[in-house]
């Protein structure tokens, strides 16, 4: 009988789990958001999940350009959207106008989450089946979960933005967070932004366009969350035009 022979220890460099670090970091947001939610400091933790969604879109493309690239990653990555879309944005609303709603306001905090972990759970299980055939489109299934949950915010900003102006009644408010919730579960096909390509030509004016951004952004923060919620609700309208209706990924 042979002697047990243990396997090589595997080494990392320290680069290759930035990745995984980007996405504890964007965890921590997510959850002291919530901390901040109950605290009353609604502006707050508002911030710290858009934090949470710049995260979200740096550790993937992190993890493909160091290929580190592991499944641990990318269920941790999932664990955390979770957390930081399907958690956090509704509870920030709850907290923020709806808990005087006798149990509606908790309900339309259910069917938002139960929809964020069902879309989660349907783009994990696909992935999975394609590995062995992998396909590349422009277009998501759904609005993915950093989407909805910064969509579902939308009377937030607005709040935030106009002097505690409240943009729709609690019933109203109740039924486009649920809304919203089914759009994440939806098939209505969505523009993914990763796959875009630009010309050499252009490379110029998408950089400008990304600097003027980053200044609104700091600048006005509320208005420009306002404004990139409703361009692209207006991008999903536009989608669901039937010369308009591509071919889906996850």
């Amino acid at each position: 009988m042979e002697p047990n022979r243990r396997k090589p220890r595997r080494e990392y460099a320290l680069i290759q789990l930035l990745p995984n670090m980007v996405t504890i970091a964007a965890v921590c947001a997510g959850l002291t958001a919530i901390r901040f939610t109950f605290q009353g400091n609604f502006e707050l933790a508002v911030q710290l999940i858009v934090l949470a969604t710049v995260l979200d879109g740096m550790d993937g493309r992190l993890a493909r350009f160091f290929g580190s690239d592991s499944k641990m990653g990318a269920e941790l990555d999932s664990l955390a959207d979770f957390l930081n879309f399907g958690i956090a944005p509704p509870l920030v609303l709850y907290v923020w106008t709806l808990q005087d709603t006798r149990g509606l306001g908790w309900m339309a905090v259910l069917v938002y989450a139960v929809c964020a972990v069902m879309r989660l759970a349907r783009f994990n299980v696909m992935a999975k089946s394609d590995e062995d055939v992998p396909r590349r489109s422009d277009y998501f299934t759904g609005v993915p979960s950093p989407a909805g949950g910064l969509l579902v915010m939308l009377p937030l900003y607005v709040s935030f933005a106009f002097n505690d102006m409240k943009l729709l009644p609690d019933v109203l408010l109740c039924a486009y967070m649920a809304g919203i919730g089914l759009l994440l579960i939806s098939t209505i096909p969505t523009r993914s932004f990763k796959a875009l390509k630009v010309s050499r030509e252009n490379v110029r004016y998408i950089l400008l366009a990304f600097a003027l951004a980053g200044v609104a952004v700091l600048t006005y923060a509320w208005a420009t969350l306002i404004l990139a919620c409703l361009a692209y609700v207006a991008l999903v309208l536009w989608g669901l035009l039937p010369r308009n209706r591509p071919k889906q990924d996850l």
